[in-house]
């Protein structure tokens, strides 16, 4: 069951995850590898204490990295994002071409689609029929 916090409240590694859909190693690895826009800070004992902030990045950069973007296109938005103001040009730069990739994947999930469906159509028609025998039958 999900814990309740207010917006100043921090959060643990676990309640991260869980809010995020990413395991404590990836939240972890995101940290490592410069992804997050802000130091996550630690409590005395050196335990990750997120933001709802942070949590609202990580958010974006889940959408963004199984959008299909690179991990490098992620870490140079979230460079651009943490340097704050005056590349604004260059984020959208980064985000347009993105969307550009993420369209045309769109465009040709949908052609193949379009395949399956009428190939579907051809084998329930077939077999309506009762004549399904041999369709398409490599061995004859």
């Amino acid at each position: 069951m999900a814990t309740t916090h207010t917006p100043a409240e921090p959060l643990s590694i676990g309640e991260v995850a869980e809010q995020t859909g990413l395991s404590a190693h990836a939240l972890r690895f995101y940290e490592r590898e410069g992804l997050l826009v802000g130091p996550i800070e630690r409590t005395y004992g050196g335990r990750r204490r997120y933001s709802a902030l942070d949590v609202e990045w990580l958010l974006i950069c889940v959408k963004l990295r199984e959008s299909g973007m690179p991990l490098a296109d992620l870490k140079r938005f979230a460079e651009l994002v943490r340097h704050g103001p005056g590349n604004e040009v260059e984020r959208l730069q980064l985000l347009d071409t993105h969307r550009q990739r993420v369209d045309a994947q769109i465009q040709a999930l949908e052609e193949c689609r379009s395949v399956i469906t009428w190939k579907v159509g051809v084998y329930a028609e077939h077999l309506a029929r009762g004549e399904a025998d041999g369709l398409w039958d490599p061995t004859t």
